[in-house]
């Protein structure tokens, strides 16, 4: 059976995914953005994450191919059998991380990130930071380069590089990993359940300044950052049969 979905190609600006885009439209035809039913993303994970931030409205279904360095979130690229594989294609839905957070001159930021919301020193000096979990301090001070939230889908990016876990696609978990964490020296980390709100206070934010990232987009000089879990967005990623995001996450262990 035929897949009738009308297509939306959205390329990176790089020369490999800009003649993709150009070879699969006149194979495949191309649906405006506001009235496809699938996005086809070619690129790498940046522009996944990307393109489902500037199309999260719209609760349309996107698959990525790879057409950059990184694809965790990509399929493989292939011109021919485009329509089968969207038609065979597992949906994952994930809810992304909100961030609040204040800045020294007191403007109030809010973005969302699929990945983490990471914090980093900004100075020559390490960050000073204070946590709080559900309006509990948990943690007085923490000296570190940075600390992150990551959700599971962000958990094999920078929280995996930072030793923090790989967390199962399908857990209700999210992980608090430290950066280069000095005092406590041995600190690893926390596992927190999904609804938990984290908030990070930059303790002597003159002398130790710190920028706070949300997939990319930053904020610098802030006071305080605010991260939890938001359900009323869901982002909906297409993989082949069998390379779902769950199994990526597993193999991802085993390498």
């Amino acid at each position: 059976m035929t897949d009738k979905r009308r297509i939306a190609f959205l390329a990176s600006t790089s020369d490999l995914a800009q003649d993709a885009r150009a070879r699969l439209i006149a194979r495949y035809g191309d649906a405006p953005v506001e009235a496809a039913d699938v996005i086809v993303a070619l690129g790498g994970d940046g522009f996944m994450l990307q393109t489902l931030h500037g199309t999260q409205h719209l609760s349309v279904p996107v698959y990525g191919m790879n057409c950059g360095t990184v694809g965790f979130l990509m399929n493989e690229f292939a011109e021919m059998g485009l329509t089968r594989r969207l038609a065979d294609a597992e949906e994952e839905v994930i809810n992304p991380l909100a961030m609040t957070a204040e800045d020294a001159a007191g403007r109030i930021h809010e973005a969302l990130a699929i990945n983490e919301v990471s914090l980093l020193r900004a100075g020559p000096q390490a960050a000073k930071l204070r946590i709080t979990v559900d309006g509990k301090v948990r943690m007085e001070e923490l000296i570190c380069d940075g600390a992150l939230v990551a959700t599971p889908a962000g958990s094999t990016a920078y929280n995996y590089s930072a030793h923090g876990p790989i967390l199962p696609i399908g857990s209700a978990v999210l992980a608090l990993t430290p950066m280069a964490a000095f005092r406590p020296r041995r600190w690893r980390g926390a596992l927190l359940p999904r609804t938990a709100t984290v908030r990070f206070d930059v303790l002597e934010p003159q002398k130790r300044p710190v920028m706070a990232d949300s997939d990319g987009r930053s904020v610098r000089d802030v006071l305080w950052v605010s991260v939890r879990s938001d359900p009323a967005v869901r982002h909906r990623i297409l993989f082949d049969p069998g390379h779902g995001l769950e199994e990526r996450l597993i193999r991802e262990q085993f390498v």
